[in-house]
């Protein structure tokens, strides 16, 4: 059965498993929203923990016919991917000692730590995972979305700098001819996304192309804190990487029009709309086990040092359908 961090919740063991995926749940919206399909297994002498799916790469549209003619054969087209699912997480060392100053404040501290960078490391796999960088991780969007229908290039729909300058947006006919790019990238999807992930940068300057336009509001999520929205969809910035403060979705330097006079432009940003479902972007876990596992220093047997550890999976995410998410280029937010 799919199951979301909330379902996990219900299913917890103990009150360290339930603060644990509270943890995950409050530090990351992404974690807040996917599903996890349960259903590899790794059972079976020589098993892999590899999920397979078909991928709907393109909708098929239809036309009328004239009497006496036939329609043209058209197909929607599909394509095979595999995913490999993989344990992320981390272990800590704790002296005993150490355990007994201010009933176990350093061990809690460690897995706090520890839980924390890994919802992070979660966070930056899934936008910017690559296999071929890291082969112990998983694709993440940006990979997968380079070179599909979803990945909307501002040189490819009329703007010949092959950037939007949000940096310069002060008045009004500014912001709409900005709000008609954002428009016609959210029209790539299959449905209204769940939310736009972007730089802080660029959830700033969103805010004012959104003010003119009158499509910016403040809504409250499940946790009740404030969420700024477009047309009612939230804006979320990742945060930063494990380890780092360096942002999940940083600003870049590209050369935007394809080798022209432009050269390269310094701070665009990416953003990204997900439409999280088992038809859409997801997640996937192994069948029968927990989605996110602990285990505590154990203090009661003979050794001085003792390790703790917290892992969540093996995981990894799969994306059914292309239009379920789209990943808006080059924007220019500094």
């Amino acid at each position: 059965m799919p199951v979301t961090l909330a379902q996990a919740k219900l299913n917890a063991t103990d009150d360290i498993d339930v603060q644990i995926i509270d943890e995950f749940e409050k530090s990351n919206d992404v974690l807040n929203r996917i599903t996890f399909d349960d259903v590899v297994s790794g059972a079976g002498n020589g098993a892999t923990l590899t999920y397979g799916y078909t991928r709907q790469i393109t909708q098929r549209g239809a036309a009328f016919r004239a009497i006496n003619s036939e329609y043209t054969p058209a197909e929607a087209t599909k394509q095979r991917y595999t995913v490999d699912l993989k344990p992320l997480g981390g272990s800590f060392q704790v002296d005993r000692v150490l355990n007994r100053v201010a009933q176990a404040a350093e061990t809690a501290f460690q897995m706090r730590e520890l839980l924390k960078g890994t919802s992070a490391k979660f966070n930056d796999a899934f936008f910017n995972g690559d296999t071929a960088v890291d082969a112990n991780g998983f694709d993440g969007l940006n990979k997968v979305l380079t070179g599909t229908t979803t990945e909307y290039l501002p040189l490819n729909n009329g703007v010949t700098s092959g950037y939007l300058d949000w940096t310069a947006i002060n008045t009004q006919a500014l912001a709409f001819a900005t709000i008609a790019h954002l428009d016609a990238w959210l029209g790539l999807l299959d449905g209204r996304p769940d939310a736009i992930y972007l730089p802080r940068k660029a959830r700033s300057l969103f805010k004012v192309v959104a003010s003119f336009a009158g499509q910016y509001s403040i809504e409250r999520d499940a946790i009740g804190r404030p969420v700024e929205t477009y047309n009612g969809i939230p804006l979320i910035d990742p945060g930063q990487k494990d380890g780092s403060n360096t942002d999940v979705l940083a600003v870049s330097t590209r050369d935007t029009d394809a080798g022209g006079a432009g050269g390269n432009i310094t701070g665009l940003a990416d953003l990204y709309a997900v439409r999280f479902g088992l038809d859409g972007v997801h997640g996937v876990s192994m069948a029968g086990g927990p989605l996110v596992s602990n285990w505590m220093p154990d203090f009661s047997t003979a050794g001085a040092v003792k390790t703790g550890e917290a892992e969540m999976g093996p995981v990894a995410i799969a994306v059914k359908k292309t239009k379920s998410v789209a990943v808006l280029r080059n924007v220019k937010v500094q």
